[in-house]
């Protein structure tokens, strides 16, 4: 069976995924883009938006894991739009025609809407269900191939809970936040069931590595 994969997701040293006041120009809210600007520094980033340079090392090598083996994705309606997006009938998400996914790609809402294409093979599906159910949906969509579960943090927490994920890398970046929405509240002895290893990288972020007990 395929697996259920979480890549280059960031929290602060004190567990936040995200910031307080999240809005249509604030995505993240008031954390800004620190959490993710140890990613925008990697070459593998460079590349993709087309420019020269970039870092290689510890950073570039785990993000580089991000596509490799995925079929699908899901998502939750907070990493898809912003809060109200479902009452803009035009939104199609915060990445352009062509958005990085590739793949099918499901939302999780409460607020369904037909399926969008966009560029690039990426198809947008929402639907309404349980995070088992949303993952058989995007398994037999993957066709044999790894899902993606893409955040947000309150996403990643559900499917944890869950049992779900089979292997995760966390990217544990040297800020601190304060306020925002948690990945780990509600997980606790989330170890027992995970190996968990942790590589420090010269930018300063701790990378962790969260696997299935027994894969």
């Amino acid at each position: 069976m395929s697996r259920a994969r979480v890549h280059n997701f960031s929290i602060s040293l004190d567990g936040f995924a995200t910031g307080e006041g999240l809005s249509r120009d604030a995505p993240f809210g008031h954390a800004g883009e620190r959490l993710h600007e140890w990613m925008f520094a990697t070459r593998w980033w460079h590349e993709r938006v087309g420019e020269p340079g970039g870092t290689s090392g510890l950073d570039d090598a785990l993000v580089r894991q991000f596509t490799p083996g995925i079929g699908a994705e899901i998502m939750g309606a907070g990493k898809y739009g912003y809060p109200g997006w479902h009452e803009d009938q035009e939104w199609k998400g915060w990445w352009g025609p062509n958005p990085p996914f590739h793949t099918p790609t499901f939302i999780l809402t409460h607020h369904t809407r037909p399926s969008i294409e966009m560029e690039g093979d990426t198809t947008f599906h929402f639907l309404d269900t349980s995070p088992a159910k949303a993952l058989d949906t995007a398994r037999e969509a993957a066709g044999g191939q790894d899902v993606r579960i893409g955040g947000g943090p309150t996403v990643i927490r559900d499917f944890l809970a869950a049992g779900l994920i089979d292997h995760m890398h966390v990217a544990v970046v040297p800020i601190v936040l304060g306020r925002g929405v948690r990945l780990w509240d509600g997980l606790e002895d989330l170890e027992t069931d995970y190996d968990v290893e942790a590589t420090s990288s010269p930018s300063g972020v701790t990378h962790l590595t969260v696997t299935r007990s027994g894969q």
